[in-house]
């Protein structure tokens, strides 16, 4: 027998042998750095760029928290913060409950027109927020169709806490209902049965059952209509009066008075309920338990006609209302002169796209949404792949799975003012981006990245890892794997991404209000210069032109979601 090699004698018995890292491996490794580069030059270098201005003198010096010591003993902005919370907690109290009601009575009734009923409360998310507030004005106004109603009832003007409120039920009403109706759709039907065998009453399945069942869904949507609703802009600037909150107060210091300090400390603050929120609903879910075993069967109402009339009722009404706001905005918008002149015009629409240029502002809507959609979903789909199914690089993988989950706890009001910041500093080297397009299209994707990143995670976890396995048995490179196998998989979850950040990034104000110039001015930011111009007819014109291109889009990606779905689902059937 031959005595054993030098070489085999080298290596000891049991010792792990390093294999060679293949080219595609490295290719992952170099997009996976690229997109946490990303991540921290767009949302963490400005994050840190508004903690250092809270830290600092107008000469830039350290000065530790001088300047929130200056903000405590300023009685007029601790006003806006109670302002703010007692609205969000007013405006919280009123919308979870109307979302409920509503969300039990398409899931626990058998009333007709479900889907029209459903399709009506999604109105809210096409339009921006502040058509709620133009259209509050045009009925409750000084002018306003029923401002002798809203006397009556003993409010002096719709300006102020008051419209705030109002706008804000509106405004959040969808997204708390979104919420509700998932958390009452996972019901298990054997816990009714067992109830009713038990002659347990309608009412005490009710608290004993179905609330319970619910409970984390109503902690869910809560706490996200507060946060909704202390950290938007648009409705108390056009609506608030004198009322002043926290979002406009950072606003009037940052571009009013030119106090970035006092206006970094601000933006801390509405980064704080935004963060305990994030803390609270990731509490949340760990403490929630699975509704639907695999034993679990199905809720499925009975039919009832009283209750399911009384909830068929209940729905039209808000129905009603939901469809009075938009049917207010839009029939004012082509009134010729309001209240005066109530013939049909298109005065309004023809002042806004050419006399006041909101056309060029519509076309860079239209541009940014386009952007945030193609790069937003590219971006979001790539870094998602990358955690989920490759290897290596840990403390890289572990920035990268938290920053994603970051914006999330962002309001865009901070998120834009951290742009200001940190990309019109000189010695920035992305310096040339401020007051660019690009930068608001980015602002936008960095503002909404964390739902897209969810969406693409929760897609890519349904594939069976053994695709990967495989492929990396056979020494496939893992992009062929990706564009043969996993990219057709998720292409519908890739265009609900798409549709998802394009309906946002028309309708978003708070992320792009600090950063757009007269070049670069979108549609949602035309509408609060023409309201400060006292032209709320234009304004409300160009409501619903977005309104209507949200609506055409949603429609467009509708269509490219069925053929792709005939394209690339074929195996499903």
């Amino acid at each position: 027998m031959n005595a054993p090699s030098a070489t085999a004698q080298a290596v000891p018995i049991g010792a792990p042998v390093r294999q060679r890292i293949h080219a595609s491996e490295r290719i992952a490794h170099l997009v996976l750095v690229l997109v946490a580069l990303a991540l921290l030059a767009f949302l963490a270098g400005p994050l840190g760029a508004i903690l250092q201005k809270a830290l600092q003198d107008a000469e830039g010096r350290f000065v530790g928290l001088a300047n929130f010591v200056a903000y405590a003993r300023t009685p007029a902005l601790l006003q806006s913060l109670w302002n703010s919370v007692w609205v969000s907690a007013a405006v919280t109290l009123v919308t979870v409950p109307t979302a409920f009601a509503f969300a039990y009575a398409l899931t626990r009734s058998r009333m007709p027109f479900k889907a029209l009923a459903r399709t009506i409360t999604l109105v809210p998310l096409l339009a921006p927020s502040l058509l709620s507030a133009i259209s509050l004005i045009y009925w409750f106004g000084n002018q306003g169709v029923l401002k002798n109603l809203l006397t009556a009832l003993g409010i002096e003007q719709i300006y102020g806490a008051p419209g705030i409120v109002l706008a804000e039920i509106f405004s959040t009403f969808p997204h708390a209902l979104m919420i509700l109706i998932t958390s009452l759709a996972a019901a298990d039907a054997r816990l009714y049965e067992a109830a009713e065998a038990m002659g347990t009453t309608a009412r005490r399945k009710f608290f004993t059952i179905t609330l319970p069942g619910a409970k984390y869904g109503l902690i869910s949507a809560a706490l996200v209509t507060f946060t909704l609703v202390v950290t938007d802009f648009g409705i108390p600037k056009v609506i608030g009066g004198s009322f002043n909150v926290l979002a406009t107060d950072v606003f009037k210091l940052v571009i009013g008075q030119q106090d970035f300090q006092k206006g970094a400390v601000v933006a801390l603050l509405l980064l704080a309920p935004a963060v305990l929120t994030f803390a609270v609903d990731h509490w949340v879910s760990q403490k929630q338990t699975a509704m639907l075993t695999a034993r679990a069967v199905p809720y499925r109402p009975k039919r009832a006609p009283g209750f399911d009339a009384l909830m068929g009722l209940y729905c039209i009404a808000v129905c009603l209302l939901i469809l009075a706001m938009l049917g207010m905005a839009l029939f004012a918008s082509f009134a010729s002169f309001w209240p005066y002149n109530l013939q049909p015009s298109l005065r309004h629409y023809a002042m806004g796209l050419f006399d006041a240029e909101v056309g060029e502002a519509f076309l860079n809507s239209l541009k940014m949404a386009g952007g945030t959609a193609v790069f937003g979903t590219l971006l979001v789909f790539c870094g998602a792949y990358l955690l989920e199914k490759t290897q290596g690089l840990k403390p890289v993988r572990s920035l990268v799975r938290l920053l994603a989950m970051l914006p999330m706890a962002v309001p865009g009001l901070v998120l834009g003012l951290g742009y200001i910041f940190f990309f019109n500093e000189p010695a920035n080297p992305l310096n040339g981006l401020y007051h660019s397009l690009t930068l608001l299209t980015v602002c936008t994707v960095v503002h909404f990245y964390t739902t897209g990143h969810l969406t693409a995670a929760t897609a890519l976890k349904a594939l069976d890892p053994e695709f990967e396995a495989v492929s990396a048995s056979l020494k496939v490179p893992f992009y062929k794997t990706f564009w043969r196998v996993t990219l057709p998989i998720c292409t519908p979850a890739l265009v609900d991404i798409a549709r998802y950040f394009f309906i946002n990034a028309m309708t978003t104000i708070s992320a792009v209000v600090f950063l757009y110039s007269p070049e670069t001015k979108v549609a949602a930011i035309a509408i609060l210069n023409l309201d400060e111009a006292g032209e709320i007819g234009a304004a409300a014109a160009c409501a619903i032109m977005i309104a209507a291109a949200n609506t055409l889009a949603t429609l467009l990606f509708m269509g490219l979601s069925r053929w792709v779905d005939h394209r690339t689902q074929a195996w499903k059937t």
